[in-house]
């Protein structure tokens, strides 16, 4: 367990870390603090190469509600609320998407506002049974924020997405597997158990495959035909040419199992 941080947790197994927002007491709701422990939380655990996969999550009953609004109504008058997306979660999600490690969000209870992002940012999600997101802006007129509209707009289309956004409605754990905004829904007591089952299943499998597919995929999502393929050759030279490859072909030669080493 980590005692750097105030409002983060991290837990090393082996070679998966856990990062927890650790704020129950207001739902793990985003303040000052939270989101300076979290970004160097986040570059901590992308920076230690005995991690090869990421978990994010919530302690307590909710993955994260929102920015905390007691703090938003405290603000001087000389806030800029560009200042604060662009300069603190804004780096944040970006060293979750830039990081060549995958990212796993375990998502209990409500990930609302801009804890939806924080849930959808990461490379693959599993939801518990109860759990949701909510995009909560509209109740206090508001439009959502920290990339929300980038991943609903991809993920569930156009007209969908602005649905959710101006009703407000929840989307519940099961309809986010069917829409395609969770990888997998487990009952509630067993969210961290599954989760970690398939972050260690992950952490054994070839890094540089895991890196380089999630790269690609960054890629593809905003380039046309042409530049993905070109984009993938690229890619494939780096994995090709590496010691992992050949220790894959000789382990399978070998009928054994590899040891991979990234690089």
């Amino acid at each position: 367990m980590s005692n750097r941080y105030q409002t983060v947790e991290i837990e090393r197994r082996g070679s998966v870390a856990v990062v927890s927002l650790a704020r129950p007491q207001s739902l793990n709701a985003f303040d000052a603090a939270l989101r300076r422990d979290l970004l160097l939380a986040v570059r901590e655990v992308n920076g230690d190469d005995s991690v090869r996969v990421v978990i994010l999550t919530g302690a307590g009953r909710a993955f994260c509600a929102g920015a905390d609004l007691t703090e938003t109504v405290s603000q001087d008058e000389h806030f800029r609320v560009e200042d604060q997306l662009n300069g603190e979660y804004k780096p944040i999600m970006l060293e979750i998407v830039g990081s060549a490690k995958p990212w796993i969000s375990a998502v209990n209870g409500a990930a609302a506002g801009i804890g939806s992002a924080f849930a959808m940012v990461c490379d693959l999600s599993v939801m518990a049974e109860d759990a949701y997101l909510y995009q909560a802006f509209a109740a206090i007129s508001l439009v959502p924020d920290g990339g929300a509209t980038w991943h609903l707009v991809r993920t569930i289309g156009r007209k969908r997405a602005y649905e959710v956004i101006v009703s407000g409605e929840k989307i519940r754990a099961p309809r986010c597997l069917e829409w395609g905004l969770c990888n997998r829904v487990v009952p509630a007591e067993q969210l961290m158990e599954h989760t970690l089952a398939w972050a260690e299943e992950l952490a054994g499998k070839a890094p540089l495959a895991l890196r380089y597919s999630k790269q690609a995929l960054n890629e593809a999502v905003e380039n046309n035909l042409g530049d993905t393929i070109s984009g993938e050759a690229r890619l494939q030279h780096l994995c090709i040419t590496s010691d992992d490859a050949q220790e894959g072909v000789q382990a399978f030669m070998e009928k054994r199992a590899p040891n991979w080493r990234g690089r």
